[in-house]
């Protein structure tokens, strides 16, 4: 089959690797339908890295597909189901999993970096390939209408729906959403179905800012042009009760542009950032910051949440591509180009 593997040292090569085969009794082999190029793969692939990866593993963890052959012990799907996998499953077994921290695996720790989820397509193989093998409690049924682009959105939509969690955002609450990639764009679409009244979008990309409006954003700036401070307070009236930080480094703004008393989500995941944190600016406004990383405990509500069609999905996806092309895809991401680019592997 046909597979992007992570060279090392920014380079991703296209290569024909074998069929992967069940390793256990408790494993899945998925066909892949779909698999996102997310923002993580173009960290992985800056030089320096903005994020670790093990040199020869296939890359893609946002992925979808049908499951085409079941391990003895599995019992929670059977081949033809449609499933959304979750790249993090932890083991389910050790003392951080079963005290709701799957992200920190111990036994997976032997194959991720420290500090770092064990994510399958990161640090083992994952679904930029025609078939991927999955542990069966990675898996969730979803109907086979739902088109794959949409139910590879899961995993960024799992992450999304895990932090907005902690918001507690209601009817009527405004929001600031630094960035409108597609996550700043799944955090818009969510926030606007969780009631937020006003959701003003900060973004310097003009096609990104035409993105935002498409999804919803009652005002989108380009903090390049305009003052984003004078926006937010003459639209909340002195801060917004939530803020999300959804690119890495604008955590100062972010403390900047929300009310006393707010709160923050830090989302923007960047190795790299050290940004200097107002500290007596958190102080004073009694600021609550929360970071949001990935999708725990939320991938039970998707197959509902997708199926109902409530949030315009086919607003994030700007690209559907053939494998073979996915150089093409980091490209046009790279470029500004793109929003979120959907994988579709050959036969």
């Amino acid at each position: 089959m046909l597979a992007a593997v992570f060279e090392g040292n920014g380079k991703l090569q296209l290569k024909d690797r074998a069929e992967p085969k069940l390793k256990s009794a408790a494993d899945v082999l998925i066909k892949v339908t779909g698999v996102g190029i997310c923002g993580t793969d173009l960290h992985i692939l800056q030089v320096p890295p903005a994020h670790p990866a093990k040199v020869g593993a296939i890359l893609g963890h946002e992925f979808t597909g049908v499951v085409v052959e079941a391990g003895a012990d599995v019992t929670e799907v059977q081949p033809g189901d449609t499933v959304l996998v979750d790249p993090h499953p932890g083991c389910g077994l050790c003392e951080e999993c079963r005290s709701g921290h799957p992200d920190r695996c111990i036994p997976l720790y032997t194959k991720a970096e420290p500090g770092h989820c064990a994510t399958i397509g990161i640090f083992s193989d994952g679904a930029m390939a025609s078939y991927a093998v999955v542990p069966a409690h990675a898996l969730y049924r979803i109907g086979a209408q739902v088109p794959a682009h949409i139910a590879a959105l899961a995993e960024p939509l799992a992450c999304v729906v895990s932090a907005t969690d902690k918001l507690k955002v209601q009817p009527g609450n405004s929001v600031v959403v630094l960035g409108a990639g597609p996550i700043g764009l799944l955090y818009t679409i969510f926030l606007k179905a969780c009631g937020a009244a006003k959701v003003i979008v900060s973004e310097i990309s003009e096609y990104r800012r035409r993105a935002a409006r498409d999804c919803g954003a009652t005002a989108v700036v380009n903090p390049r042009d305009e003052d984003l401070s004078a926006v937010v307070s003459r639209e909340t009236g002195g801060g917004a009760d939530v803020v999300v930080e959804a690119v890495g480094p604008l955590l100062p703004q972010a403390i900047d542009l929300v009310r006393a008393g707010g709160k923050i989500l830090q989302f923007g995941h960047d190795e790299l950032a050290r940004p200097q944190v107002p500290v007596a600016e958190i102080v004073r406004k009694e600021i609550t910051i929360h970071g949001g990383f990935i999708g725990k405990f939320s991938f039970h509500k998707l197959p509902a949440i997708i199926e109902s069609g409530i949030l315009p999905l086919e607003k994030i996806v700007s690209h559907r591509l053939a494998l073979s092309r996915v150089h093409e895809g980091l490209d046009l991401l790279r470029k500004g180009r793109a929003i979120k680019i959907i994988l579709h592997p050959e036969e």
